[in-house]
């Protein structure tokens, strides 16, 4: 009797045993299965050249390491030939331009992924001391080629024009010269390396002339010491250039060397969604949706 017993005991147990086994290995798999995905972005990229786009940019790396905080976007500038090289060369993941790969002599555009981010424009700008609010097109490219070389030519003060330019490595430069000098040669003159230094050159300098990137002024702050020209009548405005009624202007590249990847596609992604929408008027720069006007 007491052998019976106990062989029913030791069935039950392995019955009890082998259900709760079974039991546990469901549990895990159903477990695995509803367990969510991790979507954090981590890692540390570098994207570097335009210094037009760089306050954007700047912006956009602070917003998505609020959302991210185990990702690093560092953001330099040293212009857009600068960014076009480094990209190509796989020094850093994007390269920030104001100019098309293609425009840019000795880069491999074909290896390189374009993706818009947005469009800016560019306004010549002086020093208040020259007495000038607006000039003809033709009278501008005739102050940078040098030959106008008083402001009184032009209805201006008695002072002697001074020429600042940028470097031939920046878009900056390349995009004025296209579009505002209808690619003339410039006259040699001061150079500056960054819109930053620019825009200081500008202020201190009786009788300067140069040109900047918008998003230099969305801060009022920044216009104290600058006069923005006119161009024919037509001022720098978004909405005067959505239209290309004023043409100097640019669309905002972030190259890639390939197809982006990681932490790069995140943060290229979120440069380029309507969360930036807001931030990229507010700094200056018009979203790629409200541009009515089209370029290649």
């Amino acid at each position: 009797m007491k052998k019976k017993y106990l062989k029913l005991m030791v069935a039950a147990l392995t019955v009890a045993m082998t259900a709760g086994f079974f039991t546990g290995c469901s549990s895990k798999t159903e477990t695995d299965k509803t367990a969510p995905k991790s979507t954090a972005i981590s890692g540390s990229i570098t994207a570097a050249g335009s210094t037009a786009l760089q306050p954007l940019a700047e912006l956009g790396a602070k917003n998505f390491k609020l959302k991210n905080p185990d990702a690093t976007i560092n953001v330099q500038g040293g212009g857009s030939g600068t960014g076009l090289k480094q990209v190509g060369e796989g020094s850093v993941e994007i390269g920030n331009s104001d100019i098309y790969a293609k425009d840019k002599e000795g880069i491999d555009a074909a290896a390189l992924k374009d993706t818009k981010v947005c469009v800016i424009g560019f306004a010549a700008v002086t020093n208040p001391k020259v007495k000038v609010e607006s000039l003809t097109k033709k009278q501008l490219i005739d102050i940078f080629t040098g030959k106008i070389k008083n402001w009184k030519e032009v209805g201006g003060a008695d002072i002697k024009v001074t020429i600042i330019n940028r470097p031939k490595s920046s878009g900056t430069r390349a995009t004025f010269k296209e579009f505002g000098l209808d690619k003339k040669e410039e006259a040699t003159g001061l150079t500056q390396d960054s819109s930053g230094s620019v825009k200081q050159a500008v202020k201190q300098t009786d009788g300067a002339i140069s040109y900047l990137a918008l998003s230099y002024f969305a801060d009022a702050t920044n216009k104290e010491g600058l006069n923005i020209l006119k161009i024919d009548g037509v001022e720098a405005t978004a909405a005067n250039i959505s239209t290309d009624k004023y043409k100097i202007w640019s669309y905002e590249h972030m190259y890639t060397k390939g197809e982006p990847t990681g932490a790069t596609k995140a943060y290229l992604t979120y440069m380029t969604s309507a969360e930036m929408h807001a931030s990229i008027t507010k700094l200056g720069y018009i979203p790629m949706a409200d541009m009515k006007a089209k370029r290649d």
